[in-house]
């Protein structure tokens, strides 16, 4: 079981390296001159990943019926990995983004595929904790992506930071000789025997398997209900709000990512200070989000959300108006990291308990779909604004707007009778 999370966690750590190096060298690709990027089409290649994103999320769920979650993650790392090379390679803007795209179709099939396998080979009692554990590879991988970059991009060039994205191909042989399919996967292809081997070899019972596979074919035989579930009377508001809150709480995620570096570099800081501010901003985000899921147990993860997303408006405002120290403006970064970051993963689990079982996974994959639309249009919209010569506080403006439209979106969400969600 512990082999089969390092390697789920690995594939999440390296999607996360993936996403966060661009916001790492963009101070690099906007000063390479042989390009001569414009801030705003640098945005426009930062929300290339994220459309393919987009296409993957919505084809591995029928890549992986056919195929299975193994081979189904081989693919996603391969892919994302050989685009890493290729666009260390990239001779134009243009070869640059197309790569980009392809590889972030890799990129949205790795977070469902890995968390699937990383479930259903956890202990019932440790499922969310190895979930959350497994998911915390994320924000890693962009800490590590902003570490690399403070240690070599100045003597080694943004080219050699795609290069260190490549690594993943070395655990492909891994995978493809001792990572197993999925028992669910096996079994609805009448595998049987092969399906008992592993549960044999992983000690665990194949009845919790053929009882999960009757519940999905149950669900699938109802998608249109738990679609019309989400915007039944009962439920719309809080889908309409929870959307709204998804797409702004993405935003934040992305646009600060994609564009602090820069932003920082713009008001005066060296470019290793600005790495710096993107590496504090998601370590703290990483961190915070492990102890916020434990509050949130207790005290409700619908409190917890709201001020976390108040706490990155705030701390983004506090920013516009100047602090005095560089302690100070390294603590605001790491509060706007954690409402912003850290409160995607508590959003994705609030979401599960508040709505009824038959509506769950749609809830979730239609929120994550539409949060897209903040996803790709927070790195254009700031590209926009700083070709457009806007005053650089205009940017900070933007995500102080998104935190608070989130914090309402969060307020909106009717309160369920009786339970703390």
């Amino acid at each position: 079981m512990y082999f089969i999370l390092s390697i789920c966690f690995f594939c999440i750590l390296a999607d996360g390296y993936d996403l966060g190096i661009y916001g790492a060298v963009l101070p690099s690709l906007l000063d390479y001159q042989p390009w001569g990027l414009s801030p705003a089409h640098a945005g426009t290649i930062g929300s290339y990943a994220l459309f393919g994103m987009l296409f993957g999320a919505i084809f591995v769920g029928s890549v992986t019926d056919l195929i299975g979650r193994k081979k189904t993650l081989i693919i996603c790392v391969a892919l994302f990995s050989v685009t890493m090379i290729l666009c260390a390679i990239a001779t134009s803007p243009t070869m640059f983004a197309i790569f980009r795209f392809i590889g972030g179709i890799g990129l949205g099939g790795v977070i469902p595929t890995a968390s699937a396998l990383a479930i259903e080979y956890s202990p019932p009692h440790r499922r969310s904790f190895n979930y959350a554990l497994m998911f915390s590879g994320y924000s890693f991988g962009t800490v590590l992506a902003a570490i690399l970059a403070i240690l070599l991009l100045d003597s080694l060039g943004w080219r050699f930071m795609f290069w260190i994205g490549a690594i993943p191909l070395l655990l492909i042989p891994i995978m493809m000789k001792y990572l197993p399919e999925s028992v669910s996967f096996l079994l609805s292809r009448g595998n049987v025997n092969e399906a008992e081997a592993i549960c044999k070899r992983y000690k665990m019972d194949i009845s919790q398997f053929e009882n999960l596979r009757e519940i999905h074919a149950n669900e699938k035989g109802k998608s249109q209900k738990s679609i019309k579930g989400l915007f039944s009377k009962q439920y719309i508001r809080a889908t309409l709000a929870i959307f709204l809150t998804y797409i702004m709480g993405f935003y934040l995620v992305y646009g600060l990512n994609t564009w602090l570096p820069q932003i920082m570099r713009e008001l005066g800081y060296s470019l290793h200070s600005s790495l710096s501010f993107l590496l504090v901003m998601n370590l703290t985000a990483g961190i915070g989000a492990l102890f916020a899921s434990a509050i949130a147990d207790r005290w409700g993860s619908k409190r917890v959300i709201g001020v976390s997303y108040a706490l990155a408006a705030l701390s983004a405002f506090l920013l516009t108006i100047g602090v005095p120290s560089m302690a100070a403006v390294y603590l605001l970064v790491g509060l706007a990291g954690f409402g912003a970051v850290g409160s995607t993963q508590i959003m994705n689990a609030f979401v599960t308990k508040y709505y009824p079982a038959e509506s769950r996974a749609t809830a979730i994959g239609w929120g994550l779909g539409i949060g897209r639309i903040g996803a790709i249009s927070g790195p254009v919209i700031i590209g926009l604004l700083l070709s457009m010569n806007f005053d650089l506080i205009w940017s900070f403006y933007t995500f102080v707007i998104a935190g608070i439209v989130a914090t309402i979106g969060v307020a909106l969400i009717p309160n369920k009778k009786g339970e703390i969600v």
